[in-house]
């Protein structure tokens, strides 16, 4: 019994001995010194959203730190706006349309064949008396003084269909470059898209980067007040100095990417001007996930992509001008009509006015095998596009796909790096309890921030890839 109580109380002993220096330290610590400020940094949106099986993060509010993003001090814009605006200045859009309307001029072009042509004509001759042309031809006409005008009318008749293809493949072409122009709207609206998002991940790396270096000052002040009073060592504020210095070399990375950021949805905008703008983030705060299902997405991307609409009307205008390069092998019949006068002549003309009209028939008989090789460079031309409409047909079913699964990836993301946000929140509040009371070091401390700081950046990452891959999704399948 004697010896049990002797046990008990050298037990108790050393229980007084450990618990009592930590308490006075906890005191002084606790009185004494700044506490590093709990920075859980979330966007407003993010910190709404709802992941199954995750728990929410706690936000918490912007950094003191004095440094502002340069976007904070724009105007107002919403994704939507920016598309708008995009599609009003974006030359890409411009040169399009330009296209466009300069492909329909050549169905006029096509059909000015078929329009009778009238050429108008004023001749002064002063010539040499009795004498003729007598190089240059089999002929040797003569040539008389004279002053005339007239007018030169002709007219063609047909030439078995060659024109009416002309105008037909002049068509499809125009109406090729339309669904192009079509296209191109799209791929300008799903670039906006990527670089608004990408500019709401900067602008949010920003905030995180300025209140992790609110962040890690407070624990070198925090650290250097411990130090001075001989509870921490030298190596402690080191570590500590280390881990802001870092800091600010991410927040100088981040404000950086924030203007580069800017810079790209200003080109993509179609201004030239280092216009600042205040994105706002109406992202759905529960993102439905992407259908498992890519098969109806497939089918619905062959029937509306524009780019596949322009490879098919570009095919059939190739085919319809392949039939007018085999039109050449027949005849052309025209018209042609002369009228005119002549006040000022040679006594050997006798009439004031002339007038004449006829028909030709043009037979081609043999030109160097230059119908034959144009027939068959058209054919082959026509037959490379029909294949290249093949081949878009299976890029565009590839890339719905892989788009699709692009998405899935990108929303199981977002639940998993909430829940590692959560983790490294929860991490971070034990390492700044245990190092406070002097049950840890600082490399728990700083390696606990380090987490903490890296799961805020991939989990706002997380949310805005995976609306980039809904716009994705979305152009892929010709929405």
């Amino acid at each position: 019994m004697h010896r049990d109580k002797l046990i008990l109380h050298s037990r108790a002993a050393w229980i007084v001995w450990l618990v009592v220096p930590l308490a006075s330290a906890m005191h002084a610590q606790t009185a004494d010194l700044p506490t590093a400020p709990q920075v859980h940094v979330l966007p407003a949106a993010a910190a709404q959203s709802s992941v199954p099986d995750a728990q929410a993060p706690t936000p918490n509010a912007q950094a003191q730190s004095g440094t502002q993003s340069a976007a904070d001090l724009g105007p107002k814009l919403t994704i939507e706006q920016a598309e708008q605006i995009a599609l009003r200045n974006n030359p890409n859009i411009s040169v399009a349309r330009l296209l466009a309307l300069a492909t329909a001029q050549q169905v006029r072009e096509a059909r000015s064949v078929e329009m009778p042509t009238a050429i108008g004509s004023l001749t002064a001759v002063d010539a040499h008396p009795n004498s003729r042309i007598a190089a240059g031809a089999l002929n040797n006409p003569i040539v008389y003084e004279r002053a005339a005008g007239g007018l030169t009318v002709s007219q063609l008749i047909t030439d078995f269909g060659r024109t009416h293809n002309l105008v037909l493949s002049a068509k499809s072409s125009a109406k090729a470059q339309r669904e192009s122009e079509r296209a191109t709207e799209l791929d300008v609206k799903l670039t906006v898209d990527q670089v608004f998002y990408q500019a709401l991940t900067t602008q949010a790396v920003l905030r995180v980067a300025q209140q992790t270096v609110a962040q890690r000052q407070a624990t070198v002040d925090q650290v250097t007040a411990l130090t001075r009073s001989k509870i921490k060592s030298d190596l402690d504020l080191s570590f500590a100095n280390v881990q802001n210095a870092q800091a600010n070399l991410m927040l100088v990375d981040a404000k950086n990417n924030e203007q580069s950021a800017m810079a790209a949805l200003n080109d993509v905008l179609g201004s030239e001007a280092n216009q600042a703008y205040t994105l706002v983030d109406a992202t759905d705060s529960n993102p439905p996930p992407v259908p498992s299902d890519t098969e109806p997405l497939v089918q619905q991307a062959l029937q509306a992509r524009p780019d596949l609409a322009a490879a098919n009307d570009q095919f059939t205008a190739a085919k319809q001008y392949s039939t007018a390069q085999r039109d050449l092998k027949l005849p052309t019949v025209s018209a042609l009509a002369a009228v005119g006068g002549a006040p000022i002549r040679a006594d050997q003309i006798q009439s004031s006015w002339y007038g004449a009209a006829g028909a030709n028939i043009s037979i081609p008989v043999f030109n160097g095998f230059l119908f034959n090789a144009e027939d068959k460079e058209a054919r082959l031309r026509a037959q490379a596009d029909q294949e290249r409409v093949r081949n878009l047909r299976d890029q565009i079913a590839r890339d719905v796909r892989t788009a699709v699964l692009n998405a899935q990836a990108a929303f199981e993301r977002i639940g998993v790096t909430q829940g590692m946000l959560n983790q490294a929140n929860l991490a971070l509040d034990l390492a700044q309890a245990r190092y406070k009371i002097g049950l840890s070091s600082i490399v728990e401390l700083t390696q606990a921030q380090l987490a903490q700081t890296e799961a805020e950046i991939a989990y706002t990452s997380a949310r805005y890839a995976y609306q980039t891959a809904l716009a994705e999704v979305r152009y892929q399948s010709g929405q």
